[in-house]
């Protein structure tokens, strides 16, 4: 460790009148020799243990004080390397009595993580289970975590002193106010059958942790095996908003949302942006025009809490070539994943361009949704820990265990282990990081990835009215915030359109990107289908006080196909996720448009590019909140791989030059569709669709080979919108009903013209009675005066 105290130029010390606030002390580099990790101490009431293994441990009572006091001032005038050696040989015996040099208080169990009291910096851990907690810290000034267990400072914790029912908790006097990390040892019961996982040997991170040191650089292999330490800042002003910031405040009718991964985003070369912000919140930040010109006004972003992106190759296994790009392993649910800040800056810097990022999307009317993983942790199954946290703490109250077979951890998740957020404790740790994350980062709302396990009981059941979800739908702190449920998990709870909900829950529907893809693609027997999804699926969300947007529409997502993919190829192709094809979905509902993977075929080239607009277009005239795949504007292509969680590549990541390519032509039409569904309030209805409001022109419901659809839209303070899609490998010449009194009809939209025809923003006049639909495409006319 680089550092035990402050030196006089070091960092500033909370003093506290129970202190000689004017005593300087001895420089921390020249104690590394001293106190190791075997120097474990205990404070009123019990025991410190010696430095030297010659010196028995000594009750300290009321010695602590005067002795620590003695230690200071014994210091005070050491400056040089010879006078401190000397004092340290003339002194040894008193300093292995008192190896601390800071006094300790009993502390408070509230709040939970490191927090800045009167008296110094109080530390508090919750564990039911534990028999000892040792608080363990460090000072470097920056030192590789890889090297820090042999040189902590360890605090063991009296049980009779420092706890509060199940809380752990003591108070340090001087701790400097930043750069100290810190962590626990917490042992217990050795009861694998009960569900305890206890080790002391691991030094673990803190839940409540707000910010998490580890690798600066992300990716970096020369510290793949960091550990992941606690830091906490209290130094540093808040941070200005300004003050005429404002939250966006958009109505959830009107959202159109974009998923995107940070790094991906920016990572790329071809972003042109400083290599030193490549991969960043301050690189989100500079592309921000972007975003404006496609149109869209909330973000969700990939998770950002912070997680390991080494976790795969900590052992030998077929994905130890992988590097976690997504980030759906979370390490901590309250720290900003730190290697997303510029120039390897760290936790606190991460913590401060976060927020600066947030206030710039606001600044220009976006909103940020933040993808959260609260159905599992980076802790893996029993039979490949990584022990970094939870399970070290009190693995059976944060996972689900199985007690009736050898407490073995339930695996709802896919991941080896399942969060168990129906524990109260667990519970409140949910919320208290939603929380954090809407106060201290002013962040929107949140998408919760395999929601279903936030429906299941200690035990693994589902249940009708979890208290988790519940929680989050009444917190006042939360009513601002969206809050989107992924409506499945990995143990098959499908939830669709039945999420418990309290009329506040949106959720990612899985139906409308089943039927859609269906539909577009050419199968028979899904116009009714396609019909429904597009007028908002009040067969799912029909129900109590919910509405419309409460349905969040997607064709793509991050997992699963790109839209390129998606009409470029039948089947996967894995290979390189090196588990032999056997990952990712096999239900794509993809169609290749006739020719595998790339081709230089323009017949097969320009069916794709169709198809693209087709979905496209069917997102955007479809009642509900849509959500778009970053990327899709331009037609990224993933070469086949529907679970490309692991690539940090060209593969994830955003192609500049291949948006400029396209630029005039596909980003155009994605661009100027979004921003006509905002512009016209009949697409975004705040309630479903009744009989006045939409005409749909078909008497061909029942024809099983029927694949066209058409239908108007009313509104009667603006123009009638007339949409048709036509999914047939034919032409079909349509009858075009009359418009409404005194307007006539402009096409807008028809996706087999080349651009710019296919998207005339005034639209084209001279639309006749009869139209002929192209195979493969869709129109889209407004009538007008």
């Amino acid at each position: 460790m680089d550092a035990l105290l402050c030196s006089k130029q070091g960092m500033k010390m909370l003093h506290s009148p129970l202190c000689d606030s004017t005593a300087e002390l001895l420089p921390s580099a020249k104690l590394t020799n001293v106190v190791v990790r075997s120097s474990l101490v205990v404070f009123p009431g019990s025991r410190i243990r010696s430095i030297s293994s010659k010196t028995p441990p000594v009750s300290i009572g009321q010695r602590l004080s005067n002795k620590t006091m003695e230690v200071k001032h014994k210091v005070t005038k050491v400056y040089s390397r010879r006078a401190e050696d000397r004092v340290l040989e003339e002194e040894g015996s008193k300093i292995s009595e008192t190896s601390l040099p800071f006094r300790v208080f009993r502390g408070q169990a509230y709040p939970l993580g490191a927090s800045e009291v009167e008296s110094g910096i109080n530390f508090a851990i919750f564990s039911q289970h534990a028999t000892s907690v040792t608080l363990c810290l460090s000072f470097p000034e920056r030192e590789k975590l890889d090297y820090l267990d042999g040189g902590m400072l360890e605090i063991q914790l009296d049980p009779q002193m420092n706890k509060t029912g199940d809380i752990w908790h003591i108070c340090v006097e001087d701790l400097p106010r930043s750069n100290v990390l810190y962590g626990y040892r917490v042992d217990g019961p050795r009861a694998w059958h009960e569900g305890h996982r206890f080790d002391s040997n691991i030094v673990l991170l803190d839940p409540y942790a707000k910010l998490v040191e580890g690798r600066r650089v992300f990716g970096d292999s020369k510290d793949k095996l960091s550990k992941f330490l606690g830091t906490y800042d209290f130094n540093s002003l808040p941070f200005d908003w300004g003050d005429d910031y404002r939250t966006p405040n958009i109505p959830e009718k009107d959202l159109v949302i974009y998923e995107m991964n940070v790094r991906a985003f920016t990572a790329d070369e071809s972003s042109g942006l400083d290599p030193s912000i490549r991969g960043t919140y301050l690189g989100v930040i500079e592309k921000i025009p972007h975003l404006l010109e496609l149109g869209i006004n909330a973000v969700e972003l990939l998770p950002v809490f912070e997680f390991d992106e080494f976790e795969f190759q900590r052992r030998p296994n077929p994905r130890d070539h992988m590097i976690n790009t997504w980030g759906y392993s979370t390490i901590n649910f309250f720290a900003p994943m730190s290697r997303y800040a510029s120039g390897a800056g760290g936790p606190l810097s991460a913590s401060w361009q976060f927020k600066e990022m947030v206030k710039s999307l606001h600044s220009a009317g976006i909103e940020v949704i933040l993808d959260v993983v609260f159905n599992h942790t980076n802790e893996a199954d029993d039979d490949n820990p990584y022990t970094t946290s939870f399970r070290g703490i009190d693995n059976k109250v944060y996972y689900m265990v199985d007690l009736n077979n050898n407490g073995q951890l339930l695996n709802f998740s896919g991941c080896g282990n399942t969060l168990n957020c129906n524990h109260p404790v667990v519970m409140e740790l949910v919320l208290d990081s939603l929380r954090h994350w809407v106060t201290e980062y002013h962040v929107d709302g949140f998408r919760f990835d395999l929601a279903s396990v936030l429906c299941r009981g200690t035990d693994g059941s589902p249940l009708s009215a979890p208290p988790v979800v519940r929680a989050i739908a009444k917190d006042t702190t939360l009513s601002r915030c969206k809050i989107i449920a992924e409506p499945w998990d990995c143990g098959g709870l499908y939830l669709v359109g039945k999420f418990p909900n309290w009329d506040r829950w949106a959720e990612w529907n899985g139906k409308y990107r089943d039927d859609i893809r269906r539909y577009i693609k050419g199968d028979m027997g899904t116009k009714g289908s396609f019909a429904t999804r597009v007028a908002g699926s009040s067969d799912l969300y029909k129900v109590n006080k919910r509405k419309p947007y409460h349905s969040v529409n997607f064709i793509i997502a991050h997992d699963g196909f790109t839209l390129y993919d998606l009409v470029s190829y039948n089947t996967k192709h894995n290979d390189a996720n090196g588990e032999g094809g056997n990952d990712g979905s096999n239900d794509n509902f993809s169609w290749n448009c006739g020719f595998e993977g790339e081709t230089d075929d323009a017949n097969v080239k320009a069916l794709r590019f169709r198809q693209m607009k087709n979905f496209h277009m069917a997102l955007m005239i479809s009642q509900g909140t849509p959500m778009m795949l970053m990327g899709d504007e331009y037609g990224h292509t993933r070469f086949g791989n529907n679970n490309s969680y692991g690539h940090d590549t060209a593969i994830n990541n955003f192609q500049w030059g291949q948006l400029e390519a396209r630029k005039r032509c596909l980003f155009r039409f994605f661009s100027e569709v979004l921003k006509f569904r905002r512009s016209h309030h009949v697409f975004g209805r705040e309630n479903f669709l009744e009989k006045d409001d939409v005409t749909w022109h078909e008497d061909n419901w029942d024809n099983y080979e029927s694949k066209f659809l058409a239908f108007t839209l009313h509104d009667n303070n603006a123009g009638d919108i007339y949409v048709a899609f036509n999914a047939h490998d034919y032409f079909v010449k349509i009858p075009i009903p009359s418009p409404s009194q005194k307007r006539r009809w402009f096409r807008v939209v028809d996706t087999n013209l080349e651009s710019p025809n296919d998207f005339v923003p005034e639209g084209v006049p001279g639309i006749g009675s009869t139209y002929n639909v192209a195979p493969y495409s869709s129109i889209l006319f407004e009538a007008k005066l």
